[in-house]
């Protein structure tokens, strides 16, 4: 978990969040009938939510960033 708020890290992390805000936008924008019955201010706020979530999910760990093998520079 050494690699968790590397500059790569962040990279792969706000990647990850925008596609997933973005995901969640457009699967809200089919509930409307026309687009301009779409509720904007709940689009915005889920996506954004959404996001925040992704974020702290990726703390877990990201398959995009290696993780770092401590034991290596021991050897």
């Amino acid at each position: 978990m050494s690699n968790v708020f590397t500059r790569e890290w962040w990279h792969a992390a706000t990647i990850r969040a925008l596609k997933t805000m973005a995901q969640c936008a457009v699967a809200m924008l089919p509930a409307a009938a026309t687009i301009s019955a779409v509720d904007w201010q709940t689009v915005v706020g889920t996506a954004a939510l959404s996001g925040v979530v992704s974020l702290l999910t990726s703390i877990a760990g990201l398959p995009e960033v290696p993780e770092e093998d401590d034991n290596a520079s021991e050897d």
